[in-house]
């Protein structure tokens, strides 16, 4: 008998370790495995904030939206094998607040599912149809940066025993905005130039109109910025008259629109033209951050941009490839600017959309 039971004894497994009770962002207590090793991450952004984490080695299936497009998303640059897993849904906006594929979710065992912008109840069923924990991050508020995303960090850290690694990204984003008010707080407002964005993603890619009264690297930066003077919404598209009054000495161009507004300068050059910032070439690029939800990283850098760009003096020592890559580096591991640059152009640089009209 005693033989019996150290065979039985050294052949159990050893034991789990206990399940966290959580209160997700949707506000549902779950009973989530801690340490799990097998991960789903879904709806919008939801990768992003793992591979912050650097939980990536735990996620055993993506949806094919994470597949298909990269550009645009350091974290999916910095982790190329992500490519590589199994489909477990389609992914992407049209898919917000659906069910995955639950045969496919079946399929790759997860232990945990962490899900973003799906309605608790909705979280709830789909729990209890897979009789797996759903747990619900989320970003806050669309296109800006909420702190929100911070408490996700948390929530997720704690699942997975990466508190300390949570805390670290709160201190790093804090320091970093602190260095970038710092910079310009003691300008006076009338020193600050009124300065316009245009060609923001919102739902899709749009023209020169879209632009966002809270446009993040603005803000970060004490920049003032025209949509506001017509509205304090999330976004906003400004009409071409509108535009031409205001007729800003600086334009900032987000890429993920610059395709299009290429397209707009084609049609009616002369539209563009008639806008002093064209005219002396103060049209600079941005690298799109509101890319499957808020890029922390590429936000961060685009404030240093804006800055160099309006204040050259209080960002003299900033090389802006260079800061790229570090604040890539802490948050998704590796340097990507260099991808970013490859889909887009470089941080900062002038945007020429057509030739000079001959005198």
């Amino acid at each position: 008998a005693s033989l019996m039971m150290i065979l039985a004894f050294t052949t159990a497994s050893p034991a789990a370790p206990a399940p966290v009770s959580v209160t997700d962002m949707g506000g549902r207590q779950v009973e989530a495995p801690y340490q799990p090793q097998r991960i789903l991450c879904l709806g919008p952004g939801c990768l992003r904030l793992i591979s912050y984490l650097g939980a990536v080695d735990k996620v055993v299936g993506v949806e094919e939206f994470e597949r298909q497009r990269p550009a645009g998303r350091p974290y999916r640059f910095a982790n190329p094998g992500l490519a590589k897993l199994p489909v477990v849904g389609p992914g992407g906006p049209a898919a917000i607040n659906k069910d995955p594929d639950l045969e496919a979710v079946l399929r790759v065992k997860p232990e945990l599912i962490f899900i973003t912008y799906m309605e608790p109840a909705r979280a709830e069923a789909l729990q209890q149809k897979l009789g797996i924990p759903v747990v619900l991050l989320s970003y806050g508020r669309f296109a800006t940066f909420d702190p929100v995303v911070c408490d996700s960090l948390d929530l997720a850290g704690k699942i997975l025993g990466r508190e300390s690694r949570a805390d670290r990204i709160r201190a790093y984003i804090d320091q970093t905005r602190e260095d970038l008010r710092r910079r310009t707080a003691d300008l006076p407002e009338d020193q600050k130039p009124w300065v316009y964005v245009g060609g923001v993603g919102y739902k899709g890619a749009h023209g020169l109109a879209s632009s966002e009264p809270h446009y993040i690297p603005l803000e970060w930066v004490g920049a003032r910025n025209l949509a506001q003077k017509v509205s304090q919404r999330e976004h906003v598209f400004i009409d071409e008259e509108q535009i031409l009054a205001w007729n800003p000495a600086i334009i900032f161009l987000d890429a993920v629109g610059l395709q299009l507004v290429a397209g707009e300068y084609q049609k009616d050059p002369r539209f563009f033209q008639g806008l002093q910032a064209f005219q002396q070439e103060r049209v600079y690029l941005l690298l799109p951050f509101n890319y499957y939800m808020t890029n922390i990283g590429t936000a961060l850098a685009d404030a240093y941009a804006v800055g160099k760009i309006l204040y050259p003096e209080k960002f003299a020592d900033v090389d802006l490839a260079q800061r790229a890559d570090e604040i890539y580096t802490f948050l998704v591991g590796k340097p990507v600017y260099e991808h970013m640059v490859k889909n887009f152009g470089k941080l900062g640089q002038v945007v020429r959309l057509g030739a000079k009209p001959a005198d």
